[in-house]
């Protein structure tokens, strides 16, 4: 009788162990692939806009994947980069399953509806680009009833689309400049609506395109963070600003404007 207790004590003893032991095991597990893992910090991208962001040999590089490095070491993670669309990058965020976009993203009232921003870290201005033969445009007073080239989902895009600006004939939306750059050569579009340093990378590789003079309109680049993560909000908007303290977004500007 002592035999048989002594064994059911043991067996009951072992199971209890056992479940103590996946238990803990599942815990460790759910902790670790949560937000990328404990010590990653993951930012979505899409590296068609240079100098914040393009490919350097195997490498996505740029002025804000040197913010989104900084920030990753600030917080003491590893930096893990997505590449994907523009508009993809923007939904992933919201969806949680990236820690932040760094993709040159500008604030409006319809974004901040379903994610939050940073503070911003870069004042741009939005020009527009022609071909040099055969200009579609004259001037930035000229884009009504035009075919105007655009990246989708930016703040060119709708910039374009609201009739308050210009009533373009058709907007054309490209998931890379470097597709509305052919496109422009190829007299399928009249303008392209795009960001003044990307523009001047993209004419310096496509010399038959140039800039028209003058600002069509002034914008400014934050980072995005699902709506509600205060805590990484808040770790984000003090390195950016211990950034701009230390002059480093201009040093980040001029190493990757320079070296393009």
């Amino acid at each position: 009788m002592k035999k048989l207790l002594c064994a059911i004590l043991t067996v009951a003893v072992v199971v209890s162990l056992a479940g103590c032991g996946t238990k803990s095991n599942n815990s460790t597990s759910k902790d670790n692939t949560s937000n990328g893992g404990t010590d990653t910090l993951i930012v979505a991208t899409e590296p068609g806009f240079a100098p914040y962001e393009y490919i350097k040999g195997d490498q996505v590089v740029g002025i804000d994947m040197d913010i989104a490095q900084a920030i990753a070491d600030a917080l003491g993670k590893k930096l893990e980069i997505k590449q994907m669309d523009f508009d993809g990058a923007l939904l992933a965020v919201q969806q949680g399953k990236v820690d932040f976009v760094a993709a040159g993203v500008s604030v409006d009232s319809e974004r901040e509806k379903v994610m939050d921003f940073s503070v911003d870290y870069v004042n741009s201005k939005e020009v527009v680009v022609v071909s040099k033969e055969n200009p579609g445009v004259s001037d930035l007073e000229d884009l009504n009833d035009k075919v105007i080239g655009v990246q989708q989902g930016n703040i060119a895009d709708f910039w374009v689309s609201n009739e308050e600006n210009v009533t373009p004939k058709e907007v054309k939306r490209y998931t890379k400049f470097a597709q509305a750059a052919e496109d422009l050569k190829n007299g399928k579009i009249d303008c392209i609506v795009m960001d003044f340093y990307p523009a001047e990378e993209l004419v310096a590789a496509n010399d038959t395109l140039t800039i028209i003079d003058g600002t069509l309109f002034e914008d400014k680049y934050a980072i995005a963070v699902q709506k509600g993560n205060t805590e990484l909000l808040e770790d984000i908007n003090g390195v950016i600003n211990q950034l701009i303290e230390d002059g480093k977004i201009e040093e980040f500007t001029a190493n990757h404007t320079n070296a393009q």
